[in-house]
Protein backbone atom coordinates (compact mmCIF):
# COMPACT_ATOMS: atom_id res chain seq x y z
CA UNK A 1 0.00 0.00 0.00
CA UNK A 2 1.25 3.14 -1.04
CA UNK A 3 2.51 6.09 1.53
CA UNK A 4 0.07 9.05 2.52
CA UNK A 5 1.91 12.19 2.54
CA UNK A 6 0.77 15.50 4.64
CA UNK A 7 2.07 19.00 3.84
CA UNK A 8 3.20 20.62 7.45
CA UNK A 9 1.72 23.92 6.50
CA UNK A 10 4.33 25.48 9.11
CA UNK A 11 7.56 24.65 7.19
CA UNK A 12 6.07 24.32 3.54
CA UNK A 13 4.67 26.98 0.54
CA UNK A 14 6.30 29.88 2.83
CA UNK A 15 6.18 32.24 -0.01
CA UNK A 16 2.24 31.98 0.79
CA UNK A 17 1.66 34.44 3.55
CA UNK A 18 -1.99 32.64 5.18
CA UNK A 19 -2.63 28.94 6.23
CA UNK A 20 -5.44 28.90 3.86
CA UNK A 21 -3.57 29.81 0.88
CA UNK A 22 -1.33 27.55 1.60
CA UNK A 23 -3.69 24.72 2.33
CA UNK A 24 -5.07 25.49 -1.24
CA UNK A 25 -1.69 25.18 -2.51
CA UNK A 26 -0.63 22.14 -0.92
CA UNK A 27 -3.98 20.29 -2.14
CA UNK A 28 -3.29 21.95 -5.62
CA UNK A 29 0.28 20.13 -5.65
CA UNK A 30 -1.80 16.68 -4.77
CA UNK A 31 -1.29 16.49 -0.72
CA UNK A 32 -4.59 14.63 0.63
CA UNK A 33 -3.93 16.24 4.12
CA UNK A 34 -1.90 19.37 5.68
CA UNK A 35 -0.94 19.89 9.09
CA UNK A 36 0.55 22.73 11.35
CA UNK A 37 1.88 23.52 14.64
CA UNK A 38 0.24 26.19 15.83
CA UNK A 39 -2.49 27.57 13.66
CA UNK A 40 -4.88 29.29 16.02
CA UNK A 41 -3.97 32.48 14.59
CA UNK A 42 -6.19 31.98 11.75
CA UNK A 43 -9.60 31.63 12.62
CA UNK A 44 -10.74 27.91 12.93
CA UNK A 45 -13.70 28.38 10.43
CA UNK A 46 -11.54 29.72 7.60
CA UNK A 47 -9.03 26.49 8.07
CA UNK A 48 -11.85 23.97 7.67
CA UNK A 49 -13.75 26.43 5.10
CA UNK A 50 -10.81 25.82 3.15
CA UNK A 51 -10.16 22.30 3.85
CA UNK A 52 -13.74 21.52 3.02
CA UNK A 53 -13.34 23.11 -0.30
CA UNK A 54 -9.91 21.62 -1.07
CA UNK A 55 -11.06 18.40 -0.27
CA UNK A 56 -7.98 18.16 1.81
CA UNK A 57 -7.93 16.53 5.71
CA UNK A 58 -6.39 18.03 8.38
CA UNK A 59 -4.08 15.65 10.14
CA UNK A 60 -2.38 17.26 12.97
CA UNK A 61 -1.86 19.96 15.15
CA UNK A 62 0.20 20.58 18.49
CA UNK A 63 -0.74 22.13 21.50
CA UNK A 64 0.37 25.77 22.29
CA UNK A 65 3.98 26.29 22.88
CA UNK A 66 3.13 28.43 25.92
CA UNK A 67 4.95 32.08 27.51
CA UNK A 68 7.53 32.02 23.96
CA UNK A 69 8.91 35.17 25.49
CA UNK A 70 10.07 33.75 28.54
CA UNK A 71 11.47 30.73 26.43
CA UNK A 72 8.75 27.84 26.80
CA UNK A 73 7.98 25.61 24.13
CA UNK A 74 5.61 23.59 24.98
CA UNK A 75 4.09 22.99 28.81
CA UNK A 76 3.49 19.02 29.44
CA UNK A 77 6.32 18.16 31.00
CA UNK A 78 7.32 21.69 32.55
CA UNK A 79 6.76 21.56 37.11
CA UNK A 80 4.35 24.52 38.11
CA UNK A 81 3.08 25.04 34.91
CA UNK A 82 -0.11 22.01 35.06
CA UNK A 83 -2.81 24.67 34.93
CA UNK A 84 -1.31 25.77 31.95
CA UNK A 85 -0.80 23.42 30.41
CA UNK A 86 -4.66 22.21 30.92
CA UNK A 87 -6.08 25.81 29.65
CA UNK A 88 -2.88 25.21 26.41
CA UNK A 89 -4.80 21.41 25.90
CA UNK A 90 -8.56 22.49 26.12
CA UNK A 91 -7.55 25.37 23.53
CA UNK A 92 -6.26 23.02 21.21
CA UNK A 93 -9.10 20.32 21.63
CA UNK A 94 -11.44 23.03 20.98
CA UNK A 95 -9.67 24.03 17.98
CA UNK A 96 -8.96 20.70 16.54
CA UNK A 97 -12.81 19.68 17.22
CA UNK A 98 -13.77 22.90 15.40
CA UNK A 99 -11.36 21.92 12.16
CA UNK A 100 -11.84 18.13 12.14
CA UNK A 101 -8.39 16.86 13.61
CA UNK A 102 -7.85 13.55 14.86
CA UNK A 103 -4.24 14.21 16.48
CA UNK A 104 -2.64 16.46 18.49
CA UNK A 105 1.02 16.50 19.59
CA UNK A 106 1.36 17.20 23.33
CA UNK A 107 4.30 19.07 23.62
CA UNK A 108 6.56 18.14 26.35
CA UNK A 109 8.48 21.38 26.46
CA UNK A 110 12.58 22.77 27.55
CA UNK A 111 14.02 22.10 30.61
CA UNK A 112 13.62 25.49 32.73
CA UNK A 113 16.20 28.20 32.43
CA UNK A 114 18.58 28.14 34.90
CA UNK A 115 18.11 24.18 36.16
CA UNK A 116 20.34 21.49 35.29
CA UNK A 117 18.66 18.21 33.54
CA UNK A 118 20.15 15.78 36.12
CA UNK A 119 18.59 17.30 38.70
CA UNK A 120 15.22 17.74 37.43
CA UNK A 121 14.81 14.90 35.17
CA UNK A 122 12.95 12.77 37.56
CA UNK A 123 10.21 15.89 38.33
CA UNK A 124 10.22 16.43 34.77
CA UNK A 125 9.03 12.96 34.01
CA UNK A 126 6.52 12.69 37.15
CA UNK A 127 4.84 15.84 35.76
CA UNK A 128 4.83 14.81 32.09
CA UNK A 129 3.31 11.06 32.83
CA UNK A 130 0.37 12.87 35.07
CA UNK A 131 0.11 15.41 32.37
CA UNK A 132 -0.28 13.12 29.66
CA UNK A 133 -2.60 11.02 31.65
CA UNK A 134 -4.97 13.37 31.83
CA UNK A 135 -4.59 14.46 27.78
CA UNK A 136 -5.49 11.10 27.06
CA UNK A 137 -8.65 10.79 29.07
CA UNK A 138 -9.70 14.47 27.70
CA UNK A 139 -8.88 13.11 23.83
CA UNK A 140 -10.79 9.66 24.57
CA UNK A 141 -13.83 11.90 25.37
CA UNK A 142 -13.38 13.44 21.38
CA UNK A 143 -11.82 10.47 19.66
CA UNK A 144 -8.55 12.25 19.61
CA UNK A 145 -4.86 10.63 19.73
CA UNK A 146 -2.09 12.60 21.66
CA UNK A 147 1.11 12.54 20.47
CA UNK A 148 4.69 12.51 21.81
CA UNK A 149 7.59 13.87 19.98
CA UNK A 150 11.52 12.88 20.27
CA UNK A 151 13.21 16.03 19.36
CA UNK A 152 17.33 16.19 19.37
CA UNK A 153 18.71 18.18 21.84
CA UNK A 154 22.17 18.09 20.01
CA UNK A 155 21.28 20.49 17.17
CA UNK A 156 17.67 21.71 17.27
CA UNK A 157 17.00 22.57 20.69
CA UNK A 158 19.33 22.08 23.47
CA UNK A 159 16.92 22.37 26.16
CA UNK A 160 14.06 20.00 25.30
CA UNK A 161 13.13 17.95 27.50
CA UNK A 162 11.72 14.80 25.23
CA UNK A 163 14.53 13.59 23.46
CA UNK A 164 14.99 9.89 21.96
CA UNK A 165 12.42 7.07 20.92
CA UNK A 166 13.34 5.10 23.87
CA UNK A 167 12.60 7.74 26.15
CA UNK A 168 9.40 8.50 24.73
CA UNK A 169 8.52 4.47 24.51
CA UNK A 170 9.51 4.73 28.68
CA UNK A 171 6.91 7.08 29.13
CA UNK A 172 4.37 6.33 27.03
CA UNK A 173 4.55 2.52 28.88
CA UNK A 174 4.22 4.36 31.96
CA UNK A 175 1.43 6.47 31.24
CA UNK A 176 -0.79 3.57 30.12
CA UNK A 177 -3.35 4.96 27.42
CA UNK A 178 -3.93 3.49 24.29
CA UNK A 179 -4.93 6.59 22.62
CA UNK A 180 -1.25 8.30 23.41
CA UNK A 181 1.44 7.20 20.55
CA UNK A 182 5.04 8.46 19.26
CA UNK A 183 5.61 10.63 16.57
CA UNK A 184 8.31 10.05 15.21
CA UNK A 185 10.62 12.44 12.70
CA UNK A 186 13.04 10.75 11.51
CA UNK A 187 15.46 13.90 11.46
CA UNK A 188 15.09 14.09 15.35
CA UNK A 189 15.73 10.46 15.56
CA UNK A 190 18.65 9.97 13.08
CA UNK A 191 20.05 12.77 14.84
CA UNK A 192 19.82 11.17 18.37
CA UNK A 193 20.09 7.02 17.46
CA UNK A 194 20.54 6.71 13.91
CA UNK A 195 19.58 3.01 13.28
CA UNK A 196 16.55 3.98 11.96
CA UNK A 197 15.07 1.06 10.40
CA UNK A 198 15.60 -1.16 13.73
CA UNK A 199 14.05 1.93 15.36
CA UNK A 200 11.24 1.99 13.32
CA UNK A 201 10.54 -1.82 13.48
CA UNK A 202 11.04 -1.64 17.03
CA UNK A 203 8.45 1.22 17.80
CA UNK A 204 6.42 0.77 14.92
CA UNK A 205 3.35 -0.39 17.23
CA UNK A 206 3.61 2.85 19.24
CA UNK A 207 3.90 5.31 16.12
CA UNK A 208 1.04 7.54 15.39
CA UNK A 209 2.41 9.70 12.88
CA UNK A 210 5.89 9.84 11.22
CA UNK A 211 7.32 12.88 9.77
CA UNK A 212 10.35 13.53 7.78
CA UNK A 213 13.39 15.77 6.40
CA UNK A 214 16.52 15.11 4.64
CA UNK A 215 19.40 15.48 7.51
CA UNK A 216 21.59 17.22 8.25
CA UNK A 217 20.32 20.34 5.88
CA UNK A 218 16.22 19.52 7.07
CA UNK A 219 15.47 20.89 3.69
CA UNK A 220 13.47 18.28 0.82
CA UNK A 221 14.20 14.42 1.24
CA UNK A 222 15.83 14.12 -2.14
CA UNK A 223 18.10 16.84 -1.02
CA UNK A 224 21.95 15.88 -0.44
CA UNK A 225 22.36 14.25 3.38
CA UNK A 226 22.28 11.32 5.44
CA UNK A 227 18.69 9.45 4.64
CA UNK A 228 18.07 7.18 1.79
CA UNK A 229 14.48 7.75 1.49
CA UNK A 230 13.32 5.50 -0.97
CA UNK A 231 14.57 2.91 1.08
CA UNK A 232 12.76 4.13 4.25
CA UNK A 233 9.40 4.58 2.23
CA UNK A 234 9.86 0.91 1.02
CA UNK A 235 10.46 -0.09 4.83
CA UNK A 236 7.16 1.68 5.87
CA UNK A 237 5.42 0.23 3.69
CA UNK A 238 6.64 -3.47 4.02
CA UNK A 239 5.42 -3.07 7.59
CA UNK A 240 1.90 -2.08 6.88
CA UNK A 241 2.29 1.92 7.28
CA UNK A 242 -1.34 3.39 7.73
CA UNK A 243 -0.74 6.61 9.00
CA UNK A 244 0.50 10.03 7.29
CA UNK A 245 4.08 10.76 6.69
CA UNK A 246 4.20 14.66 7.66
CA UNK A 247 6.95 16.79 5.15
CA UNK A 248 8.45 18.93 8.12
CA UNK A 249 11.20 20.03 6.14
CA UNK A 250 12.42 23.42 4.95
CA UNK A 251 12.21 23.98 0.98
CA UNK A 252 15.82 24.83 -0.42
CA UNK A 253 13.57 27.13 -2.95
CA UNK A 254 10.09 27.19 -4.45
CA UNK A 255 7.60 24.65 -2.43
CA UNK A 256 6.28 23.06 -5.47
CA UNK A 257 9.54 23.18 -7.78
CA UNK A 258 10.98 21.12 -4.72
CA UNK A 259 7.85 18.30 -4.95
CA UNK A 260 9.98 16.45 -7.33
CA UNK A 261 10.68 13.56 -5.01
CA UNK A 262 6.96 13.58 -3.75
CA UNK A 263 5.99 13.31 -8.33
CA UNK A 264 8.77 10.49 -8.34
CA UNK A 265 7.47 8.42 -5.10
CA UNK A 266 3.72 8.33 -6.88
CA UNK A 267 4.91 7.87 -10.29
CA UNK A 268 7.12 4.81 -9.30
CA UNK A 269 3.98 3.71 -7.46
CA UNK A 270 2.00 3.65 -10.47
CA UNK A 271 -0.13 6.56 -9.18
CA UNK A 272 -1.40 9.58 -10.84
CA UNK A 273 -0.94 13.20 -9.17
CA UNK A 274 -1.83 13.35 -5.80
CA UNK A 275 -1.30 9.88 -4.97
CA UNK A 276 -4.45 7.90 -6.82
CA UNK A 277 -4.55 4.64 -8.59
CA UNK A 278 -4.27 5.33 -12.55
CA UNK A 279 -7.24 2.80 -12.76
CA UNK A 280 -9.24 5.25 -10.26
CA UNK A 281 -10.59 7.58 -12.81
Amino acid sequence: MALRFSANLSWLFPELPTLPARLEAAAAAGFGAVESAWPADCPAEELRAAAERARVRIALLNTPPGDQEAGELGLAAVPGRQAAFRQALEAAVHYARAVGCPRIHVMAGRVPLGTDRAAVASEMETTFIENLRYAADLLSQENMTGLVEPINNRITDPRYYLNTSQQAAAILKKVGRPNLKLQLDLFHCQIMDGNLSHNLEMYFPLIGHIQIAQVPGRHEPDSPGELNFPYIFELLESLGYAGYVGCEYAPKGDTLEGLGWLRSYWESRGLQHGGTSKAAK
